[in-house]
């Protein structure tokens, strides 16, 4: 199989592939642009080069950068390698870049590659199934999230990692969902079938997906709006039958911007005759039952017989 830098290599030259590659190259590269292995040794030993894995070198001696890295890292994992979970993640879009996290790659089933530090390397026997078509090589959206799902500590993050990448707008639920269906194996396979309905119902985050699962279907709560849309904003939930909107935050906001966004936001539903009630992660986790009296309260001043259940014998819903 070619390398999928060959095309740019006989088109362009070496120079334009290193300058290309932040600087990164390795030695197949070097040898079929027809260096020597005296030439590259004689610029390691000089050290107007250093190593960052064996057989890919930096053409400088400052510091290598995250993108420099995961480029390094690729090319140390031969043709038939893609970056995949996490990196491919970043790298397409789809979650928030982290440059403390190992740079992930995989490779097919038949081949064996030394692991280096910082590196997290699987192998798969449907490699060429689930890379996209794009250079460098990368795992495809759906499959890419899958990936990560497969090795998340639990379903909660699983769950959190859906939930953003599909926020993002590169991926949907229901292309995550086609993707499971070939992912026979994955972790929590059979429990992500309606994390991802209620993503594509409209939850963007964990805690919208928590408040989902514990506070409204576990009390029997009417079922609101996900992400409605008014006056040129998004309400996380909205119970516009009864005059509702609840707000979920996961973040701290010191920032005053951000808490006069907050504010302006509650004065318009104030303006619309609506109130509003806004949660953060430990309501949404801890106080479950508290939580879902307040909404309910403010339910039955509208509908008094609004119906609700109870989640246990203490709670304290009625």
């Amino acid at each position: 199989m070619d390398w999928w830098w060959q095309q740019q290599l006989d088109a362009e030259g070496i120079d334009v592939l290193i300058h290309t590659q932040d600087r990164i190259v390795s030695r197949p590269q070097l040898l079929a642009a027809d260096w020597s292995q005296t030439e590259i040794r004689r610029r390691l030993r000089r050290r107007m080069w250093q190593t960052v894995h064996p057989g890919v070198y930096a053409t400088h001696t400052g510091p290598i950068g995250h993108d420099a890295r995961l480029l390094a890292a690729l090319l140390y994992a031969g043709p038939e390698a893609s970056w995949s979970h996490y990196s491919a993640a970043e790298q397409l879009g789809l979650i928030r870049v982290d440059d403390q996290r190992p740079i992930y790659l995989t490779i097919p089933a038949h081949r064996r590659v030394q692991t280096q530090p910082g590196l997290r390397l699987h192998r798969s026997r449907h490699w060429q199934e689930r890379v996209g078509r794009v250079i460098p090589p990368r795992s495809e959206p759906a499959h890419a999230v899958l990936d990560i799902v497969d090795i998340s500590e639990s379903l909660d993050n699983a769950a959190a990692v859906i939930a953003e990448a599909c926020q993002s707008g590169r991926v949907s639920a229901a292309a995550i969902a086609d993707a499971l269906r070939t992912r026979v194996g994955l972790r929590y396979r059979r429990e992500l079938q309606p994390v991802l309905s209620d993503v594509a119902a409209g939850s963007h985050s964990l805690l919208e997906l928590r408040y989902l699962r514990d506070v409204e279907r576990l009390h029997g709560l009417p079922a609101g709006r996900r992400q409605r849309s008014v006056d040129n904003e998004f309400t996380d939930v909205a119970y516009p039958e009864f005059g509702l909107v609840v707000e979920l935050d996961g973040r701290f906001h010191l920032r005053p911007d951000r808490r006069w966004r907050d504010l302006a936001r509650d004065n318009r539903a104030t303006l619309r005759a609506e109130s509003t009630l806004r949660y953060g992660w430990h309501d949404v986790t801890s106080r479950v039952c508290e939580v879902a009296v307040q909404v309910l309260q403010v339910m039955r001043r509208t509908a008094p017989r609004t119906p609700a259940t109870p989640c246990g014998p203490t709670c304290p819903v009625k």
